[in-house]
């Protein structure tokens, strides 16, 4: 049996956070989700995940910040972590803007569901 793979979801929206859980868990994902950034590094301490799926407008702590603390974790494993940023205001970024926080890829709400499966399939294989 193969091993699951396991993707976090950091969005603070209930329904988009369920809906993306669910579309993954279909696609045999193992789930885990935060509401904001401090929770990201907090399941970080205690867990290893293959796909962090950041939502960049975040009470506490924002995806962009976020992304900037996981790529400065001693862990090497977890520091390398492929994370792909979720967001609302992607015209108001550039990739050379992900890039520099350490962000891998981006995907644009009102969320593709097969683009996103897609991408996190990339990111796992």
């Amino acid at each position: 049996m193969a091993e699951y793979k396991k993707i976090l979801i950091a969005e603070d929206s209930s329904v988009i956070q369920n809906l993306t859980k669910k579309i993954l868990e279909m696609q045999n994902y193992h789930i885990e989700s935060v509401k904001n950034g401090v929770q990201v590094l907090e399941k970080l301490e205690k867990n290893s995940f293959d796909v962090i799926l950041l939502d960049i407008n975040m009470p506490k702590m924002g995806g962009m910040e976020c992304a900037r603390k996981v790529r400065d974790l001693k862990d090497d494993a977890k520091k390398n972590i492929p994370i792909i940023a979720v967001t609302g205001n992607a015209m108001n970024y550039s990739m050379k803007d992900f890039k520099e926080v350490g962000i891998n890829e981006f995907i644009t709400k009102p969320l593709d569901f097969d683009a996103l499966v897609n991408l996190v399939k990339e990111y796992t294989k």
